[in-house]
């Protein structure tokens, strides 16, 4: 494969093996056994309003291999995140969040093979959880691979080093996190970096997708029995983009109901549904996938604690149409979300576990984002006084974040900012690291009143959770 990067890589790249990890010396000295229970490991996740979990989170894309045409992109660094971590994450306390979605840098804390930096993260941990108060649930892998590991996620290494890692964090830092994403977005990655080639390793097509998308299993299949090894309390957040596929005329209504199979890919070979009459295993062959490669995941299957669900109503339902040169495409399609409420009880219904809106908000104006607040909050409130089991909501981002085209442009950062978030940035984005800029880097929307106000009456905001018989469990800790 001509990779054709400019990337300086170190030059351990063979098998990485973290037999005996080094880590670099950081605050948190003590043993995590000899550390004080945190609060923040206690089950959150509950039946009634008020163990409704609110959350937000922080944009944390980490693609920094570069190529021609490619920069590097780093949301934390594009956005200051590094330097202003403290202000940033001080936004979210006063509105009343409960829970946060945040990001592990893995090419930052892991920079050589089985060589830890904890240095930063063991100042963010600890304020996120001690001073705020709020429980994170961590990111370990959002998007990106460390730059020492070649090829990426198709690496037959990947697997095992992002296991070992996982292994490594949750050993430095059991003592004050307990919910955990082992990957966010399976499919977005195999899309992404598998399909259309755009992100490393550049794979493109269907074979491209489903190499990608098996080694992406494995991994979440071995983070997820690695810190259960260290932790058994550990609650996994398995995160995944939802999305809607819609037939523009009868003839493409087949289509579209494979593309609903393939979103489902990855939840399929994790819960064990991809079994022998599965609709996907013949398109599985055809690629070069052996039943026994598939046999061998499934059957390492297992229930999820948590399936987090991530649901923008602009993007997230596409319409397959022909266009006019006679082609199969993609376009934008129900850009109200209201196919929302179906998709979460259809997930429901197949995967029968506790669901959270792990990632949702509107691109617009202030009064089209509450209207989506308003119109999605209304929906997980009718589900749950139906039976589904929808444990918490995530507005995502909390502020301001660069759009991944940046990645591909040549402008300066400022032309791809993206506002989806509660606070908007107060200057320029190419000004984060100018001195001075602090006392006006954050300006609040209206939509921080709206959500003051549905966490002041949770009972009004999402209602009562009805359980029938022989459904999910309710919490993560009865499972």
């Amino acid at each position: 494969m001509n990779r054709n990067e400019t990337t300086v890589r170190n030059e351990n790249t063979g098998n990485p093996s973290c037999l005996s990890p080094v880590s670099v010396p950081s605050l948190l000295s003590l043993p995590a056994q000899e550390r004080p229970p945190s609060g923040q490991t206690k089950d959150i996740f509950g039946p009634a309003p008020e163990q409704f979990v609110w959350a937000t989170g922080i944009e944390n894309t980490f693609v920094v291999q570069v190529r021609k045409g490619h920069r590097p992109l780093d949301e934390y660094e594009l956005m200051g995140h590094y330097r202003h971590w403290r202000d940033d994450l001080s936004r979210a306390k006063p509105i009343g969040f409960k829970a946060l979605r945040w990001g592990i840098p893995w090419y930052r804390v892991e920079p050589k093979p089985c060589e830890f930096d904890w240095s930063w993260t063991d100042e963010v941990i600890p304020y996120i959880v001690e001073e705020l108060g709020i429980t994170p649930i961590i990111d370990l892998m959002h998007y990106g691979c460390p730059l020492w590991l070649e090829k990426e996620f198709i690496n037959k290494q990947y697997p095992k080093a992002v296991a070992d890692y996982a292994k490594a964090f949750a050993e430095h830092y059991k003592s004050l996190v307990r919910y955990y994403t082992p990957l966010n977005e399976p499919v977005v990655n195999a899309i992404w970096c598998g399909k259309r080639g755009v992100w490393p390793p550049y794979l493109k097509g269907d074979s491209g997708y489903i190499r990608l998308m098996l080694q992406l299993t494995r991994g979440i299949q071995n983070t997820v029995e690695a810190i259960k090894q260290v932790q058994p309390e550990a609650v996994m957040v398995h995160v995944e983009a939802t999305g809607l596929s819609r037939a523009a005329t009868e003839e493409l209504h087949a289509l579209a109901v494979e593309d609903s199979h393939k979103n489902n890919l990855c939840l399929d070979l994790l819960s064990g549904k991809l079994v022998r009459d599965h609709p996907l295993v013949s398109w599985l062959m055809r690629n070069g996938v052996s039943i026994n490669e598939v046999r061998e995941i499934s059957n390492r299957g297992r229930a999820f604690d948590i399936l987090g669900l991530n649901f923008y109503p602009q993007w997230s339902t596409q319409q397959l149409y022909i266009d006019s040169r006679g082609r199969l495409a993609y376009r934008a399609h129900e850009q109200d979300g209201s196919g929302f409420g179906t998709m979460i009880h259809d997930i429901y219904d197949r995967y029968q576990c506790p669901i959270m809106i792990t990632e949702t908000s509107a691109f617009g104006s202030d009064d089209l984002r509450a209207k989506w607040l308003r119109t999605s909050v209304s929906t997980v409130k009718e589900l749950r006084e139906k039976g589904v089991p929808v444990l918490g909501y995530t507005w995502f981002p909390l502020f301001t974040m660069i759009d991944w085209r940046y990645r591909f442009g040549h402008g300066p950062k400022e032309q791809y900012r993206m506002e989806l978030g509660l606070f908007k940035l107060g200057h320029p984005v190419d000004a984060v690291d100018e001195p001075g800029v602090e006392s006006n880097r954050w300006v609040p929307t209206p939509l921080i009143e709206r959500f003051r106000e549905l966490f002041a009456n949770p009972l009004e905001s999402v209602g009562t959770l009805k359980q029938p018989e022989g459904k999910a469990t309710l919490t993560a800790s009865q499972k």
